[in-house]
């Protein structure tokens, strides 16, 4: 990759398992967690996308919040559970080579930021129970501009900020449909493959796809 002068990555799924939170409660809820937290997730970029679509917007912890009760409902989880998955999923885990990752990042003097449908609130507190608030220079939510991804006027905010082009982006994600937002938007969107997906037919394809963040340090 060339010419890159800042780094960006999604939050959700890309630097942040999103199904931690199930996964810490597995025990309670048994071995249906892992289709329940898919589902959970599943649900909640559906209410992002179609809130969009409508003009009715609500910010990401309130989806979150509604998306929960539809999927506890839906797997039969009882409603006691709800502040216990609530809270967990304010401190997600990162993914395993996450800090190493970004600490090489910083290393090599790249400006690093994260953009995401979260609230900042909820982002600073994901980014500084896991240590990792000294590694970026910004944290762009969407609420700057009161609509989700794939917008490009969500994608447009760190170019805006940082007076830069749009090929000069390095975008991250592990979602394929934001993948070809951003590259359909002019970022050099690179997709990270954790589980070995098919990626979809949105009218871009990215020319990086890599098993985990760690690959990215061998394209710079």
């Amino acid at each position: 990759m060339k010419n890159i002068k800042a780094i960006i990555f999604d939050a959700y799924g890309t630097l942040f398992d999103v199904n931690s939170a199930a996964e810490k409660c597995k025990d309670k809820i048994g071995d249906k967690w892992e289709p329940f937290a898919n589902f959970w997730r599943i649900t909640q970029l559906e209410y992002t996308w179609l809130r969009s679509l409508m003009g009715r917007h609500k910010d990401f912890w309130k989806i979150t919040e509604d998306s929960l009760d539809k999927s506890m409902k839906s797997f039969q989880i009882h409603s006691s559970m709800r502040d216990e998955l609530l809270n967990l999923y304010k401190v997600l885990s990162p993914f395993k080579e996450v800090h190493e990752t970004l600490k090489t990042l910083k290393e090599k003097k790249f400006k690093l930021a994260i953009l995401s449908n979260g609230t900042p609130s909820l982002l600073n507190k994901l980014v500084k129970s896991n240590n990792l608030e000294n590694f970026f220079d910004d944290i762009f939510s969407i609420e700057e501009v009161g609509i989700y991804k794939p917008s490009s006027k969500v994608y447009d905010i760190p170019i805006k900020k940082y007076k830069i082009e749009k090929n000069e982006v390095a975008f991250l994600s592990a979602n394929t449909w934001d993948v070809s937002g951003g590259g359909n938007y002019g970022y050099q969107s690179v997709w990270v493959n954790r589980n070995n997906n098919i990626f979809d037919n949105l009218d871009f394809k990215p020319k990086f796809e890599i098993k985990d963040l760690s690959g990215l340090l061998s394209k710079f």
